[in-house]
């Protein structure tokens, strides 16, 4: 599937927060060294922030979103994998952004088949290095 070019653009600019104990803000590109940090300490070898929020960028009310959103913890918690809460949401809009979850230790195969299950154009992935890079499922 073809993403346009500025929706590309509006995934690259978005915040994306880790709700962790000291919260940290993810931006693609840039070394993030709380996320290298939290992904050493859980002896992780990469991370995955995903989210079952507005299946190909088609805007849900709230309530559907949420329980996309709750699926998709309770499968990766069935995988006895480490979640924790984030969201993404771009600077420079008014929407309230979409909840998603920083998974550690979530190789790439299984990243790209989640976003692919939950319908999303893209999610953020690191390698141990702790830089967040876009991907496509």
């Amino acid at each position: 599937m073809t993403i346009p070019a500025e929706l590309l653009q509006a995934f690259a600019e978005t915040h994306y927060i880790v709700h962790h104990e000291d919260p940290f803000v993810m931006h693609i590109g840039q070394p993030r060294p709380a996320l290298k940090a939290l992904m050493a300490e859980y002896n992780a070898l990469s991370a995955a922030l995903i989210t079952a929020w507005n299946p190909f960028s088609q805007n849900l009310p709230a309530k559907e979103n949420q329980a996309h959103q709750n699926e998709l913890k309770a499968n990766i918690k069935k995988r006895g994998l480490i979640c924790i809460d984030g969201i993404g949401k771009h600077p420079s809009n008014n929407c309230p952004g979409e909840d998603s979850v920083l998974v550690l230790g979530l190789d790439l195969k299984a990243a790209k088949s989640l976003a692919r299950h939950y319908e999303q154009h893209a999610f953020v992935w690191a390698a141990g290095d702790g830089v967040p890079e876009l991907m496509q499922p």
